[in-house]
């Protein structure tokens, strides 16, 4: 069949038409209808299959997680006994408010047993933070840098919490008729202690 013959095709009458235009009519039908059914139907059923494949992967990850944790809930546990033991024993070292006045003692006294004279010890404002209260101490101390040491060690040995901040050394100024220690240094720092909170206060 030539191009001549399809063009005398009668739509009217398809009934006349050869078998091989017959065919391919038919083959054109069917795939305008596989189409029609693709685009209203199986389309929207294939998206709506991926959207919930994606949910599906979502879904799997989360139960992946929430089992490895179950799996492992004694070991979090053991953890978190721990962690409640340490965080215990930390604030067990800070001191309630009859044991400040002490500390401050303490401190003053790690500096003397170390060899430094103190030009400056001045406590600042009590600063309260979530369940605790800092004290900062200004301080301006003379002596030698294995002096220093030693107080600084001496800090960190306390049975309570101290930290030094904002440490700044300098040679000392001496004149000629001076009568500090050769080779003198000035330590300039902010030591800070802690304390606890009692409930009132946190409170308020």
């Amino acid at each position: 069949m030539d191009l001549n013959q399809l063009n005398e095709l009668d739509f009217n009458n398809m009934g006349e038409w050869p078998g091989i235009a017959k065919a391919i009519a038919v083959l054109l039908l069917c795939a305008a209808t596989g189409g029609a059914w693709y685009y209203f139907d199986t389309q929207h059923q294939l998206t709506q299959l991926a959207r919930e494949e994606k949910k599906e992967a979502g879904l799997r990850k989360t139960f992946e997680d929430k089992q490895k944790k179950a799996a492992n809930l004694d070991a979090y546990m053991d953890q978190l006994a721990e962690m409640k033991e340490s965080f215990g024993a930390m604030l067990r070292q800070l001191p309630n408010k009859t044991e400040v006045a002490s500390l401050l003692v303490d401190v003053s006294q790690t500096g003397l047993s170390a060899g430094l004279e103190f030009e400056l010890f001045r406590p600042q404002g009590e600063q309260k933070k979530e369940f605790y209260a800092e004290l900062p101490i200004d301080i301006q101390v003379l002596g030698k840098y294995h002096e220093f040491g030693l107080f600084i060690s001496g800090l960190a040995s306390l049975p309570r919490i101290v930290t030094i901040h904002d440490v700044n050394i300098q040679n000392t100024q001496q004149g000629p008729g001076s009568k500090k220690r050769k080779a003198q240094l000035t330590l300039n720092a902010t030591v800070k202690t802690y304390r606890y909170l009692e409930e009132e206060e946190e409170e308020q």
